[in-house]
C-alpha cells in the first residue's frame, strides 16, 4: 500500500493520500477544520454526545493521518483515545510528518480491530469510531453480528458506535450491516449526502448505533456554517429505508463495495 502526504493551499495543512485515495485531511494548527463531510458529520455525534468538553473514552478503528484523534483531543482535552492501526509503516510516516501535539492522550497501538477491540475490557469506552479501509473497501469482518457484539460490550451504557460505511442505492450492503449491528446495538441513525441517499451518486454513510438511543435531534439541529447539505435518518425512517437485510455474520462476510 502506498501512502503519501500533500501540501495543500493552506500553510499547514495536509492531505493523507493512500493508493491513490485522498483518506485524510489534517490541519496542524486548527484540528477543529475537519473537511471531508463525512469526518465532519463524525465530529457532529462528537459534540452531541454528554456534555461539551467533558473528556470521552475513544476507541478509533483505523487511524490513517488520526484526523478525528487530533479533534477530540482538541475539543475534549484529557479525552483518553486508543486508535488501531495495523500498518506500521504508515504510523511511522504520519508521526514523522504530522506529529501529534504533546500529552494528546493518544495512543496507537499496532493491531487489527476485531483483534484490538477483543482485548479490551467491558464497558471501557464511550464511543467507539470505526473509519477503517483495505484496498479501498470496508473490511467485512468489521461489520457482523459478532463483531456488534464486541462493539456493544465494549461500550458503556450511553455509549455509541458511528461506523463510516460506503455504498450505493440500493444500499444491499449497508442493510446487512445495518441488521448485524442492531442485533447487538438496537438504536440506530443513518446520515449522508441527500444525492447519496437519491441514488444520485454514491457515497459514504455514517452509522450511528447505541443501546437505548441516539442523538437524531440534536443533529438536525447542528447549524452549519458552510452550507452542508446532510440528511439524517432514525428509527422508523432506517426500518423503512436501509431495513430488510440479512445480517453478515462471521461465517458470511463481504467488504463494502468499492466507489
Amino acid at each position: 500500500m502506498s501512502a503519501e502526504i500533500l501540501q495543500t493551499e493552506r500553510p499547514h495543512a495536509f492531505v493523507l493520500r493512500m493508493d491513490g485515495r485522498d483518506q485524510s485531511y489534517v490541519d496542524l494548527d486548527d484540528p477543529s477544520r475537519l473537511v471531508f463531510d463525512y469526518v465532519r458529520r463524525m465530529g457532529d455525534v462528537i459534540d452531541a454526545w454528554g456534555e461539551p468538553q467533558q473528556p470521552v473514552r475513544v476507541l478509533h478503528v483505523g487511524g490513517a493521518a488520526m484526523t478525528l484523534p487530533r479533534y477530540v483531543a482538541h475539543t475534549r482535552p484529557r479525552s483518553a483515545q486508543v486508535v488501531l492501526e495495523p500498518d506500521g509503516d504508515l504510523v511511522e510516516l504520519v508521526r514523522r510528518e504530522l506529529p501529534l501535539p504533546r500529552r494528546s492522550g493518544i495512543k496507537v497501538r499496532p493491531v487489527d480491530g476485531r483483534t484490538g477491540v477483543a482485548e479490551l475490557r467491558d464497558g471501557a469506552l464511550d464511543l467507539v469510531v470505526v473509519d477503517a479501509f483495505a484496498d479501498g473497501r470496508v473490511p467485512g469482518d468489521l461489520v457482523t453480528v459478532e463483531c456488534a457484539e464486541h462493539y456493544a460490550r465494549v461500550l458503556a451504557d450511553g455509549g455509541l458506535l458511528l461506523l463510516n460505511l460506503v455504498d450505493r442505492a440500493p444500499f444491499a450492503w449497508v442493510r446487512r450491516v445495518v441488521a448485524a449491528v442492531r442485533t447487538a446495538l438496537p438504536a440506530v441513525l443513518v446520515s449522508a449526502e441527500p444525492a447519496t441517499l437519491r441514488a444520485r451518486r454514491p457515497g459514504n454513510l455514517l452509522l450511528v448505533a447505541g443501546r437505548s438511543s441516539v442523538p437524531v435531534a440534536d443533529l438536525a439541529r447542528v447549524e452549519d456554517p458552510v452550507g452542508r447539505d446532510t440528511a439524517c435518518r432514525g428509527g422508523a425512517q432506517v426500518r423503512d429505508g436501509l431495513g430488510g437485510g440479512r445480517p453478515f455474520v462471521d461465517a458470511d462476510t463481504a467488504p463494502s463495495p468499492a466507489i
